[in-house]
């Protein structure tokens, strides 16, 4: 029988170069130009990494296994070949389970992160809907607490504002017909009230102040002073009563005339009543609030200062003033979202890396018979740097290389 050479040298070279069976029919699978979109997303999603790696490391157990013949401890390095294999599959399994770990991560991620952004949404909104009451709190923990009397300057001030409206209601026809008499036109009441109103403002305002010298002067037994004051009190009492509680009082005279007959006030009662309305007004209105807020005012006016002094530093105010617990929530968010991005990232990563490392490790035990990474790689910190990696494997090869001089 012939025994054809040149059929056993192809047999020969087939089993030699093996992975030509296969690797044409298993990249064409993975590849899978001629499927659907539906099916050709996952085959190279999960399929086209691993048939890469298990194609270029069959190809490199080619020359390994030829470098048996020259190596010293063959038996160790035959275990090591089988078990870069092993590694190598349980790398794939990994990367296989890494892809599903990572969807599940990134959807827990985008659903940590969507209650994130709905909680602080919420906490501004709440914040600013709340903004009111609080400035209203803080507005009044600050009078309440504050040792200058700002109620009774506010009230002051609003008492002004009601004698000046209603003084302006009731003189606006008095002082448009005298102006009108004076011109020689007529003028619109309505746009006379402004202007007049801003006039019996401070009319009034200055009538609690000359009343708030009267009564300083007479706390310090000033004789002087108080004749002086006195006299203006009394000119500003019959302005008033005059002009301002005169008309007054001329406005109510129809209903004194309502319930009896053949009334007439006369000019002694319409100024006597006015100045008790005047005198009643004003007791009332300084005992209860003025008293104590026109002082204040006309510190404020004569640029004197409150005369306020404190050891404390002010609070500084914000526009939205933000709980601690909200802050702490946002702090823990913010160390919720660090750990999860670096699991994220982590689950990103590591699957194809452990493909990527069964090869790396295929190679190095070709050419030093060692691994390069222990497999499987479980984080980010179990793969460690260019520099640490070369640092940690320059020793070993350096060992190696005085070993084989030694033999020799």
């Amino acid at each position: 029988m012939v025994i054809d050479s040149n059929a056993i040298f192809q047999f020969f070279l087939s089993i030699l170069l093996f992975p030509q069976l296969y690797q044409g029919t298993f990249l064409q699978f993975a590849w899978g130009a001629d499927d659907q979109f539906w099916i050709m997303l996952p085959k190279r999603l999960f399929l086209l990494l691993p048939t890469l790696a298990v194609v270029a490391s069959s190809w490199l157990c080619i020359p390994t296994l030829l470098t048996v013949v020259f190596r010293s401890k063959r038996v160790e390095f035959i275990m090591a070949f089988f078990i870069t294999w092993w590694d190598l599959g349980k790398a794939i399994v990994s990367f296989w389970g890494g892809v599903f770990k990572f969807a599940l991560n990134f959807v827990g991620a985008l659903f940590g992160l969507l209650k994130i952004i709905v909680f602080g949404v919420w906490s501004v909104i709440q914040e600013i809907l709340f903004l009111p009451f609080r400035v209203v709190r803080n507005a009044s923990q600050s009078v309440v607490a504050s040792s200058v009397p700002w109620i009774a300057v506010f009230l002051t001030v609003f008492w002004c504002i009601i004698e000046a409206v209603i003084f302006s209601y009731v003189t606006s026809p008095l002082v448009s017909d005298t102006l009108s008499n004076i011109t020689g036109e007529q003028l619109s009441i309505q746009l006379l009230r402004i202007p007049l109103f801003v006039f019996l403002f401070f009319v009034v305002l200055g009538s609690y102040s000359v009343l708030s010298n009267l009564v300083t002067v007479v706390k310090d037994k000033k004789i002087g002073a108080i004749v002086g004051i006195g006299v203006v009190e009394f000119i500003v009492l019959m302005v008033e009563v005059v002009f301002l509680y005169r008309e007054f009082v001329d406005s109510l005279v129809p209903w004194f005339a309502q319930y009896s007959e053949g009334f007439e006030l006369g000019i002694f009662w319409t100024l006597a009543i006015a100045c008790f309305a005047w005198f009643g007004i004003r007791s009332i209105s300084w005992f209860l609030f003025a008293a104590h807020g026109t002082p204040t005012i006309l510190s404020i006016i004569q640029g004197k200062g409150l005369g306020v002094s404190s050891s404390r530093e002010p609070a500084k105010a914000r526009f939205v003033s933000f709980s601690t617990e909200f802050f702490n929530k946002i702090k823990d968010e913010s160390d919720w979202l660090k750990i999860t991005g670096d699991e994220l990232l982590a689950s990103f990563m590591l699957p194809p890396l452990q493909v990527v490392g069964g090869m790396v490790n295929m190679c190095l035990l070709f050419v030093t018979g060692k691994h390069l990474f222990q497999l499987p790689f479980t984080t980010l910190d179990s793969i460690m740097s260019s520099k640490s990696l070369l640092d940690y494997h320059a020793p070993k090869v350096k060992a190696a290389k005085g070993a084989k001089g030694e033999d020799l």
